[in-house]
């Protein structure tokens, strides 16, 4: 249990980087240096694109050689493209310093999914890992984006020196502590990985979880989650906030650390909610979550007084959702994914959540920067109702399939 522990510490030290950073990069790419809306846009595009890129990559390596080298060595990445940003001085330079610091964040992703799985005690503990998982990524994200509120100054060139400074460090301190966690373990050599659970390559993967109805309602799924909130928690809704509902900076960062707050306050209540519930009731739920939170957000923006109220409590009302999706995700994905590709398919799912998310600041960018607010807000309760639908078709189908003991006990 020790490495789990140093895992999630090491999941909440790289969000640190994430939340100083992503919070702001629109503001400060479109303002602060001049380039416009569609560079602050396109960095959060590059980013995910990155992403995109990497995930897929690091789920067959992870299954292919050891899950910890990969990490590290995506950590590396990410770090490396966050201290970039510190020099880049022109638009191409700071896209090329986003698009790596996205490849490195997710690329580690499936790697660290996969030693979450082997270094879970149990079966039964698997969902209380992922759960701590994303405490400790909510908590390194908002302990992030409050503390960068304080120290990014976007009124200057050198204003996000101090985020960048940190989101470089945090990354190359995440990497240094899946290593202590893995000391001692042949998985640090690759010796762990069985021959016969190499990866057969994304293509291959993609073709499986295609002919699985189950897996294809799981993307659908996790696809509408993704791009109806998380593509939007660093670029369309601060960006929503601060144009539509006249918040202030400030008020972002309070914003993601009271989301923060609020899933470290549940964590331990949802643990025992969530533990002997069916995984696809759960995500139905965390869709009508995400339906009223952009319902009240629409509603914001004709009561000017209440607005920065609503604001920040809808990022409450999001981080209840959030704490019931976070734990029966990967598991649940785990345990209908082919045997021998756990790798694999979480690294494909990981991509294609990012690939939906690259939409999310190309629909802020174009609806906001149109003055379309409202169709921005409909477009997000659309993909939301989507989500609970598939989930609802996913109950039933995994209701009525034969399942081995693995599928049972992830749904």
């Amino acid at each position: 249990m020790r490495r789990a522990v140093l895992l999630i510490i090491a999941a909440a030290v790289a969000m640190l980087g994430w939340g100083t950073v992503l919070p702001y990069q629109y503001a400060y790419a479109a303002t602060t240096r001049g380039w416009g809306g569609m560079v602050g846009a396109a960095a959060s595009s590059l980013f995910s694109v990155g992403a995109l890129l990497a995930a897929p990559l690091g789920g067959r390596l992870a299954d292919r050689y050891s899950p910890v080298l990969v990490s590290l060595a995506a950590r590396s990445i990410a770090a490396a493209g966050a201290f970039s940003l510190i020099l880049a001085d022109s638009p191409t330079t700071f896209l090329a310093g986003m698009a790596a610091f996205g490849f490195g964040l997710s690329g580690g992703t499936p790697a660290q999914s996969v030693l979450a799985l082997r270094w879970a005690p149990g079966a039964g503990d698997r969902r209380k890992v992922f759960a701590w998982i994303a405490s400790g990524q909510a908590l390194g994200m908002g302990i992030g984006s409050f503390v960068a509120g304080f120290l990014v100054h976007l009124d200057r060139p050198d204003g996000m020196l101090p985020a960048f400074l940190m989101a470089g460090a945090g990354f190359a301190l995440s990497g240094l502590l899946i290593v202590a966690a893995a000391r001692g373990d042949k998985i640090l050599s690759g010796s762990a990985v069985n021959t016969d659970e190499l990866s057969v390559g994304a293509r291959q993967a993609f073709s499986m979880i295609r002919s699985s109805r189950p897996l294809v309602l799981t993307a659908i799924i996790s696809i509408g989650l993704a791009l109806a909130y998380n593509a939007q928690f660093e670029s369309g809704l601060p960006a929503y906030g601060l144009t539509v509902l006249g918040v202030d900076a400030r008020a972002v960062g309070i914003a993601a650390a009271l989301n923060c707050a609020v899933i470290l306050a549940l964590q331990v209540v949802v643990i025992r909610f969530t533990a002997k519930r069916s995984a696809a009731v759960l995500l139905m739920i965390v869709g009508g979550i995400w339906v009223l939170a952009w319902t009240l957000l629409g509603a914001a923006a004709g009561l000017h007084t209440l607005a920065p109220i609503i604001f920040l409590s809808t990022f409450g009302i999001f981080a209840v959702g959030e704490t019931l999706f976070a734990p029966v995700l990967n598991p649940l994905i785990a345990g209908l994914a082919p045997s021998g590709m756990v790798g694999s398919t979480l690294g494909l799912f990981t991509a294609l959540q990012t690939g939906a998310s690259t939409l999310g600041p190309m629909i802020a960018g174009a609806t906001l920067g149109a003055g379309l607010s409202n169709v921005f807000i409909g477009v997000n309760i659309a993909i939301s109702l989507v989500a609970v639908i598939a989930a609802v078709r996913l109950r039933t189908s995994l209701s009525s399939a034969t399942r081995r003991p693995a599928l049972v006990t992830a749904a």
